[in-house]
């Protein structure tokens, strides 16, 4: 008698990079097409968010894409909303996200801040059709939630680090300090 197959799920594009007691875990929608191909974070030629990080103090040199496993050392964490699929926010299929998963894992890992890299994953999370940047008043347990400018090249028209600053000063002290 044959045994059933068990469903077999696709493979992340991108690992997530979690642990606990994280100052913030930055949450992307999905790993864009040129950070699928290189199998690193943030890659595409014009995302800003390697650069931001250093810049607001969140890490003490810049590091490059290909680093990004090294973001744990600074308090930080890394995943997207989708993690099965690449590509552009509007490529994206909503039946991917997974808003299910990610509380999972926030409430898993209980990092202070849970960070949202632009609009989409935040709108699908939260189940909001617009929403502002800023911190929201839901929280996952003790973990705030803030909706961030993307960094993507594509969103160079909304950009403004002022709210990238304001998750950095937040974590100052914040449970995870940097240990680099």
């Amino acid at each position: 008698m044959a045994r059933p197959m068990a469903a077999l799920t696709p493979p992340d594009v991108l690992p997530d990079v979690l642990g606990l007691g994280l100052r913030v875990v930055f949450c992307g929608s999905a790993a864009g097409a040129v950070s699928a191909r290189v199998g690193a974070y943030y890659a595409g030629p014009g995302n800003r968010f390697w650069p931001t990080l250093h810049r607001v103090g969140l890490t003490p040199q810049l590091l490059a894409p290909a680093d990004f496993r090294t973001v744990l050392r600074y308090g930080i964490g890394l995943t997207d909303l989708c993690k099965t699929e690449s590509g552009a926010d509007a490529d994206l299929p909503r039946q991917a996200d997974d808003a299910a998963a990610l509380a999972a894992k926030i409430t898993q890992h209980r990092p202070a801040i849970l960070a949202f890299n632009g609009k989409r994953a935040a709108r699908v999370f939260l189940d909001a059709e617009t929403l502002d940047y800023g911190e929201h008043a839901r929280r996952i347990g003790e973990t705030a939630i803030h909706v961030l400018p993307s960094t993507s090249g594509a969103a160079r028209p909304w950009w403004d680090e002022t709210f990238w600053r304001r998750v950095a000063d937040a974590t100052r002290g914040a449970r995870g300090a940097a240990r680099g």
